[in-house]
């Protein structure tokens, strides 16, 4: 099993918290509230921003040429998915110009942003791999549900689909390449893990304490 395999079958505890969670599952019905989503996007826009920074931060770190341009052609998939959400706040209401990170958002980014600078490649993109892989198994498995056609519809065939997919596969790719299966690693991913779970719990909290 390569390493990248490896520390996800490790983490499948997180990984059915996050499928299972009541925000993931608002998604898969329809029955998630518009503020709670606003918020989400609003959120992940600034996740997103810090996470594309990240990839060129590892691209100029990468110790051969072929990661450098997988690293970047992987930053411009981050901006893809960021016009995706500019679409969304168009419809949701949601403020993509004055966003003010949650606590779990900044928890996230802050670690993202440190590993990177402090960081070798190969720590910083066992990092990113959960949030790549987490999202493409998760629209994946929405999509097996053969979920009717609602307001999030979008966002399960975004994640669920093949160039998503393409996109993690070539992150863990890089994973296996530069990364060591050392406790580091392997508690650097399970920390990007458990901001994946907090990161849909404070979504789901945004707008009523009690859920969305």
């Amino acid at each position: 099993m390569t390493l990248s395999g490896d520390l996800w079958k490790a983490n499948h505890d997180l990984v059915q918290a996050c499928l299972y969670h009541p925000f993931v599952q608002g998604l898969a019905d329809g029955s998630l509230s518009r503020e709670c989503f606003a918020y989400y996007v609003g959120q992940d826009v600034f996740f997103l921003k810090a996470f594309a920074r990240s990839y060129s931060i590892a691209g100029a770190r990468a110790p051969d040429w072929d990661g450098f341009c997988t690293l970047h052609t992987l930053a411009d998939g981050v901006l893809e998915e960021l016009k995706l959400h500019v679409k969304y706040a168009a419809g949701w209401g949601a403020d993509l110009v004055n966003i003010a990170p949650g606590a779990a958002t900044r928890r996230y980014t802050d670690f993202l942003m440190a590993t990177a600078w402090s960081c070798d490649t190969g720590i910083t993109v066992t990092a990113m791999s959960p949030c790549m892989r987490l999202y493409a198994y998760l629209g994946q498995q929405l999509e097996k549900q053969k979920p009717s056609e609602h307001h999030y519809i979008d966002w399960i065939r975004t994640y669920s689909s093949q160039d998503f997919e393409d996109l993690a596969k070539h992150l863990e790719e890089l994973a296996d390449r530069y990364a060591s299966d050392t406790q580091l690693v392997r508690a650097t991913y399970r920390y990007a893990m458990e901001c994946e779970r907090d990161f849909f719990q404070a979504a789901f909290d945004s707008f009523d304490p009690s859920g969305c």
